[in-house]
């Protein structure tokens, strides 16, 4: 998990999820107030864990098969990238 920069204080799962979801907003340390923003890698790596094994699935998939079930699967590949995603976004602190 993302620590702060200065203190060295863990950043909390949901304030890094809150970040990613709300158009990767900075993240303050609750410590020392330092101002973290999140990097281009970083944003990346959340886009990849979110919508892009979802593209995947859709574009593999036979367009033959059960559309529910396509949907069902894309759904539950986006809840567990939207989980594990915080635990890889990089943040760096802002000048």
């Amino acid at each position: 998990m993302q620590k702060c920069e200065k203190c060295n204080a863990h950043f909390r799962w949901s304030e890094i999820s809150n970040s990613c979801w709300r158009n990767y907003k900075p993240i303050k340390c609750n410590e020392c107030d330092t101002t973290h923003k999140i990097t281009v890698p970083g944003r990346l790596i959340f886009v990849s864990f979110t919508i892009l094994p979802m593209l995947i699935l859709a574009y593999t998939l036979p367009p033959y098969s059960n559309g529910f079930v396509i949907l069902g699967i894309a759904i539950f590949i986006f809840i567990i990238g939207s989980l594990l995603a915080p635990f890889f976004v990089t943040y760096k602190k802002s000048a």
